[in-house]
């Protein structure tokens, strides 16, 4: 599939701030940092989603997987964006899929593609609950392609 293909499927996009602690000796971004760029693109989603509906106090979910795949690395002065959607719903948990790409005004390159499973929490109780229906119902309408 091709990059632009693929993106194309992608409701929501941030910048990334690539910052000098992120770069490692070999001058490019440590791959550790891939999964901050990616929760902090998941948090901003779940703003933009959610218009703070959620009670994060009470009810929110927890990570369980995470997979990446690294395609090219990630320098100092790159222009950095990530890609997020919600690909699957179960009963109590979903997936969530980032892309990375540099992109500057003539092409956007993909840098890394990853995959996580979230589980909904009941914070008080320590227990796992169904995936609200209000979530689904939200993700789809700003998806509106699920």
């Amino acid at each position: 599939m091709e990059l632009h293909e693929l993106l194309s499927s992608y409701v929501h996009k941030i910048k990334i701030q690539v910052r000098f602690k992120d770069i490692d000796k070999q001058g490019h971004v440590n791959n550790a940092n891939h999964i901050t760029y990616f929760e902090t693109a998941r948090v901003e989603y779940f703003k933009d989603v959610f218009r703070n509906s959620i009670d994060w106090i009470k009810t929110g979910m927890i990570l369980a997987n995470t997979e990446i795949t690294y395609k090219r690395p990630i320098l100092l002065e790159d222009e950095v964006y990530c890609y997020t959607k919600i690909t699957r719903f179960g009963t109590k948990s979903f997936e969530i899929e980032n892309v990375l790409t540099i992109e500057d005004e003539h092409n956007k390159y993909l840098c890394a593609f990853g995959k996580s499973t979230l589980v909904c929490i009941n914070y008080d109780t320590k227990e796992t609950i169904d995936v609200p229906q209000k979530w689904v119902d939200s993700v789809k309408s700003f998806e509106k392609s699920m």
